[in-house]
């Protein structure tokens, strides 16, 4: 079938992709034609990866956008929505406008209405249809990429409730599902009510085998011979054996999926002797000027190391890479420069990255709950393998386990090589997941009683999937009680039917995104101001017992145990503090109390951290937020110290601690930080909310929560908050220009352009753009000379402050 023999298009489509070299349609493709998906009809595509799936989406959504509807791609990372807007934006020359949404959770994004196709991660399609965005009701055309994610434990619910509310407010919506081959795709068209195409073909082959002794064993019955000498590396070797193989004039690339970033590292930098010594000189000149891009963007040792090994054709990709260099990685790869890629597996999600060759070096990875080494899943070792082979560039693909004796030979054939992916299962009915759907379900008007809360539920997968009936019932009513309890739901049982009303503070939450949980704690940390203050001023202070002291009776020695002052006894406690007096409201306090909460990913307790942040909570626990625990209820104390570490990392960044400090000091990566620290911002802005809106914070804890954010936001002790704001100015050129007497907004205005100048280090166009977003009326430095004592002074400055360490780079370019 020919793309200009399809009807339904938007005028010179199907001419367009034919120049684009599709001259036929991949027979999934056809299928999808012929089941409709270009005349409004929903579809489940479960087909390999490679095999066409987003040109499926993109007829779907421009046959929509052709009957003068409005189309929706939905996507698992934010990443992979910049790659698909750019893929998208290709069909503008036809009329067709594009726009992307990924952050701030508070809007409605309004602006998204004048466009045609619209790409978000399902985060924030959910958040957008909270804040009631208008436009969501025009939708006719909504796409799922990787629904089979689903499946995920942290995401697939959101993604799964998302969908049920789309089409219950569009109920003639086209519902296009893309997935890799699972092994239930049917459930998934039934529960979507759609036609399914599923389909093994790839445009080029795939053969997956297992290395063993000296040759790769293909389930097809074929056999690669290639040899391992002695103390040679069996993942070098294969690398190496790819880049040799020359098949179109030029060797083949390599993916090599490990099992954690420490391995990715040494993997990388163990290659760069097997893909330095195949560069070209151009090659390596291209190389050389992407290294020094990683290098300049940061100095942590994370973007050295990662630059070390580009330098040399090498690379490694995890999640504490920053998102800049990720990019680079990845396109550099795409264009050959890069030969070889050692990454985790979060690579496989998606994101276009295939190579002449995958090797799964690593089949098993740490599960805690497991209790150790746990065995990847089928789906996502099939998917891993699905990166093998480069349409139009390779002819073939080759993905590769390795085994070290035969018998392990043997268990990867049987698990992986001859076994089919798992069935997608819903993880809707748990607790957590359902705490912040029933909310937004409740909220946002979908339901307003517990039976319509229910039948909502029931147009779910877990609806669809479950054998017992009762069990999302029974969940939903505790879900529902802990959601009256803290005040965000109004239930009335009257009339034999029970209705159900958000509270005003329970919409506040909804719209801001918050799981319940995290916006309990935060309203408890927030109320704790107040309530320390009403102790104090009912009762006195109180002071507690000397921690070394025993309690009789089997009670807990010292903690819990206080006394006011000026009494004879002490007042026996209950494991926890009371109140001494009221919390001193600091950045380190609301740092800990977002750093407590289920929205935020806590660092975790290492070894002899127990006793540094036991140290440290001891020091500071007059700024604390909240009873602490008492040290002998173990999984809670432990908790509170994990979200210590995590507010002190928090707090480092706002004292400017240079970036590659804070890399080391608590073993993270430079993306790492930025995650931290998005989610440190974000969790600010809505505790900022919050406080203004529970009634008794006062005005100084509201204006304490915003000046903690500000100074995430931009990485600076408060004295920079001005300077910083400034756009292009950042945390490195704010703590320069204030080391050299320009201290404010209004300085910038006014001060001598050689001294501003100069704390720039002579970087004129930077100067003039600062100067322009300043406010300045003439902001051209034509004929201005850097002022060396401010620059002597700025450098000085830079280089002392925050901890004794150089300035960090992360949020320099914000």
């Amino acid at each position: 079938m020919q793309p200009s023999s399809l009807s339904g298009l938007p005028a010179g489509v199907g001419e367009a992709l034919e120049a684009e070299g599709v001259a036929e349609l991949y027979p999934p493709q056809t299928a999808a034609v012929e089941a409709g998906v270009v005349d409004g009809e929903s579809l489940v595509a479960a087909v390999p990866t490679a095999s066409g799936k987003t040109l499926i989406a993109e007829l779907a959504m421009l046959s929509a956008v052709e009957r003068g509807g409005t189309a929706l791609y939905i996507v698992p990372l934010r990443a992979l929505a910049s790659e698909k807007k750019a893929e998208f934006e290709r069909w503008e020359e036809f009329g067709v406008t594009v726009g992307v949404s990924t952050g701030n959770y508070e809007s409605d994004g309004e602006w998204l209405a004048t466009r045609d196709i619209i790409v978000a991660t399902s985060e924030k399609v959910d958040s957008l249809i909270r804040n009631g965005a208008p436009w969501i009701d025009d939708l006719t055309c909504v796409v799922s990429d990787e629904v089979h994610l689903v499946d995920d434990p942290n995401r697939g619910p959101t993604l799964e409730v998302t969908l049920a509310k789309l089409r219950k407010v569009n109920p003639g919506l086209q519902t296009v599902a893309l997935s890799a081959t699972v092994g239930n795709a049917d459930v998934i068209a039934d529960w979507l009510d759609a036609e399914l195409v599923e389909s093994d073909w790839r445009p080029i082959d795939l053969r997956m085998g297992v290395h063993f002794g000296n040759a790769v064993d293909f389930a097809d019955g074929s056999k690669l011979e290639v040899p391992v000498e002695r103390g040679e590396d069996q993942t070098a070797r294969l690398v190496a054996d790819a880049l040799d193989t020359e098949e179109d004039g030029q060797g083949g690339s390599s993916l090599v999926f490990v099992n954690s970033r420490r391995n990715a590292e040494s993997s990388a930098r163990k290659l760069t002797d097997v893909t330095g010594a195949r560069l070209t000189d151009d090659e390596r000149d291209a190389l050389r000027e992407l290294a020094a891009e990683i290098r300049s963007g940061s100095d942590t040792d994370t973007a050295a190391d990662l630059a070390d090994a580009v330098e040399q054709g090498s690379a490694f990709h995890h999640a504490g890479l920053r998102s800049e260099d990720r990019a680079r990685v990845e396109d550099a790869f795409r264009d050959r420069l890069i030969k070889c890629i050692s990454a985790t597996p979060t690579l496989a999600a998606g994101v276009n990255t295939p190579a002449r060759r995958v090797i799964v070096r690593d089949w098993r990875r740490y599960d805690g709950e497991f209790g150790g080494m746990k065995p990847l899943d089928v789906l996502e070792v099939h998917q891993m393998c699905g990166r093998a082979g480069r349409p139009g560039l390779d002819p073939y693909g080759e993905a590769v386990l390795l085994a070290n004796d035969a018998d392990t030979k043997e268990e990867l054939f049987e698990r992986y090589l001859w076994a089919d992916p798992e069935p997608v299962r819903s993880k809707l009915a748990a607790e957590p997941a359902l705490r912040t759907h029933v909310l937004a379900t409740v909220a946002s008007g979908f339901a307003s009683t517990r039976e319509g809360l229910l039948s909502f539920l029931d147009n779910t997968l877990y609806a669809t999937q479950t054998d017992d009936s009762g069990r999302l019932g029974a969940v939903t009513d505790t879900v529902l009680e802990y959601l009256a309890v803290n005040e965000f739901i109004d239930r009335d049982r009257g009339d034999g039917s029970e209705s159900l009303t958000a509270t005003g503070i329970g919409h506040t939450v909804s719209r801001l995104y918050l799981d319940p949980m995290s916006a309990a704690e935060m309203i408890d940390g927030l109320e704790s101001v107040r309530s320390a203050a009403t102790a104090s001023d009912d009762a006195g202070a109180f002071v507690r017992a000397d921690h070394g002291d025993a309690a009789s009776d089997g009670d807990e020695p010292g903690f819990g145990t206080y006394t006011r002052a000026g009494d004879d006894e002490p007042d026996e406690g209950d494991g926890e503090r009371e109140a001494t007096a009221p919390p001193e409201v600091t950045p380190l306090g609301l740092y800990h109390l977002v750093s407590r909460t289920p929205d935020m990913y806590e660092l975790y307790l290492k070894s002899g951290d127990r006793e540094t942040y036991t140290e440290v909570c001891y020091e500071r626990e007059g700024e604390f937020l909240g009873d602490v625990p008492s040290e002998y209820e173990d999984v809670r104390f432990e908790d509170w110290l994990a979200s210590l570490k995590t507010a002190r990392l928090l707090e480092d960044w706002a004292n400017e601690v240079d970036e590659d400090r804070i890399t080391e000091r608590y073993g993270v990566g430079p993306g790492d930080i930025r995650g931290k620290v998005d989610t440190a911002e974000w969790l600010l802005r809505a505790a900022e909310t919050l406080a203004r809106d529970v009634e008794g914070v006062d005005g100084d804890t509201v204006v304490a929560v915003r000046e903690a954010r500000k100074r995430i936001e931009y990485g600076v002790r408060e004295e920079l908050l001005d300077l910083a704001g400034v756009r292009n100015v950042g945390r490195k050129r704010a703590r320069r220009l204030y080391e050299a007497g320009v201290e404010t907004r209004a300085d910038l205005r006014e001060a001598d352009k050689a001294v501003i100048l100069g704390a720039l280090r002579g970087r004129e166009r930077t100067a003039e753009r600062i100067l322009e977003h300043a406010g300045r009326e003439d902001p051209s430095m034509d004929e201005v000379r850097p002022d060396k004592s401010a620059s002597a002074a700025a450098t000085a400055g830079s280089a002392s402050d925050g901890d004794g360490e150089g300035q960090a780079s992360l949020g320099d370019f914000r």
